[in-house]
């Protein structure tokens, strides 16, 4: 399936999925484990609030008045951002979006997950958003937010020792169609077409076929 030619429902419902499995994921933290390295310079917490922006720019972008040149689609936004910011950057708003889900991270991030899926719900697909590419519809949206979430709950389940959730799977398997559509459009398309079958860099010689 083109991860464009998606329908409006299919893609709302990756999206609720991943935003539960996310809430699921952090639900199972430990009292002491939001401290325990996790992806980078990240530890669980950071790694957790990275991830809350998922739900966080939706909220913020639909209400942020947008005007200007529109984006065609999911890929068109993934290429227009793709390094755009510093790791670095990156690296610290993570750390500072952590700190701000306060003592309790896992009962912020379900008050977050419950405010967002039902604000998404209550928003018409073709409600516009002013994100860093431009201007997007919802529906058009969403798909980029249903990667994040789905690379980074996969990343938290994995700092936890934890099997990925069910219902991450949907989310799974429409962010891999994502990122080959995403790779097709790199100059660097041939070498991640050889490292998905398995020619290099891949543990345990993984590969599609």
């Amino acid at each position: 399936m083109d991860p464009e030619g998606m329908d409006a429902a299919a893609v709302r419902a990756c999206y609720a999925g991943a935003a539960q499995a996310f809430l699921e994921v952090a639900g199972r933290v430990p009292h002491q484990g939001w401290s325990r390295p996790a992806l980078g310079e990240w530890d669980v917490r950071a790694l957790t609030g990275h991830t809350s922006r998922a739900l966080t720019t939706v909220e913020t972008y639909l209400a942020t008045p947008a005007a200007g040149e529109r984006v065609a689609g999911p890929v068109e936004y993934f290429l227009a951002v793709r390094g755009v910011a510093s790791p670095d950057a990156i690296a610290q708003r993570g750390k500072e979006t952590g700190d701000a889900l306060g003592e309790d991270p896992a009962a912020a991030v379900r008050e977050l997950v419950q405010r967002v899926t039902a604000l998404v719900r209550n928003t018409p697909d073709d409600a516009l958003l002013a994100t860093p590419a431009g201007v997007m519809t919802l529906v058009d949206y969403l798909p980029t937010r249903t990667f994040e979430l789905a690379v980074h709950t996969l990343d938290l389940a994995r700092a936890l020792g934890l099997p990925a959730p069910a219902s991450l799977a949907p989310a799974v398997a429409a962010s891999l169609e994502l990122a080959g559509a995403i790779g097709s459009r790199l100059p660097s398309a041939g070498e991640l077409l050889l490292l998905l079958t398995g020619r290099t860099g891949l543990p345990g010689n993984l590969s599609v076929l």
